[in-house]
């Protein structure tokens, strides 16, 4: 059994990701200040007996003691990334100095997870992954943009400098259960397909 934190593990990606690291026996630690991660999402974990919440927000330094880190947190949805943006910012960057820091004292493994937006508005499709990108630094996207890039950097820095053992992972537009209703990113709509095969909304 490994002991596991999860920053922002009450999200979207994160609640899953909680949820399937308990069903492989891990002994797991949430941790989620619940700006966009919800109650909702973690409750039923709450009947496993190695489940453990904390509420705290990463740009806040923290102690535990881990095995491994999962760092999800930091909002996705465009609508609450520039809600405040500099939150946003300090999120992606004290919360990777944060972890990293961690992983260093207790020789952890860290993940952090990153995003598509690191290639920002990219000239090449589909992106490789030693396409340096195509980003504007002074955009109103660039609070989540360059946060992750420098969130990036840094655990490339720390692997080299300090050799914590990292991993980085790019997730490109995700969906589905257990996201925030009000996300911005997904249009429900009610179609129907009459005999003639045309679609009606």
């Amino acid at each position: 059994m490994k002991k596991i934190l999860v920053t922002g593990g009450a999200g979207f990606i994160g609640s899953h990701l909680c949820e399937r690291l308990l069903k492989e026996g891990n002994d797991v630690l949430c941790m989620d200040n619940f700006f966009t991660g919800q109650k909702q999402n973690i409750i039923h974990l709450f009947d496993y007996k190695y489940f453990e919440l904390l509420r705290h927000d990463v740009t806040t330094s923290y102690q535990v003691e881990v095995d491994e880190i999962y760092n999800l947190a930091c909002p996705a949805s465009p609508i609450h990334y520039q809600f405040d943006a500099i939150q946003t910012v300090k999120t992606s960057i004290m919360g990777a100095i944060n972890a990293l820091d961690l992983a260093k004292r207790i020789k952890a493994r860290v993940l952090q997870t990153s995003t598509s937006e690191v290639y920002g508005d990219p000239e090449i499709h589909p992106q490789i992954e030693t396409y340096w990108g195509h980003v504007n630094p002074i955009g109103i996207r660039s609070c989540y943009d360059e946060g992750k890039r420098c969130a990036e950097t840094l655990f490339m820095d720390y692997h080299r400098m300090n050799n914590v053992d990292i991993k980085i992972i790019r997730i490109f537009n995700t969906y589905g259960p257990r996201m925030h209703p009000n996300d911005g990113r997904v249009v429900r709509t009610s179609l129907k397909i009459d005999k003639n095969l045309t679609i009606k909304q």
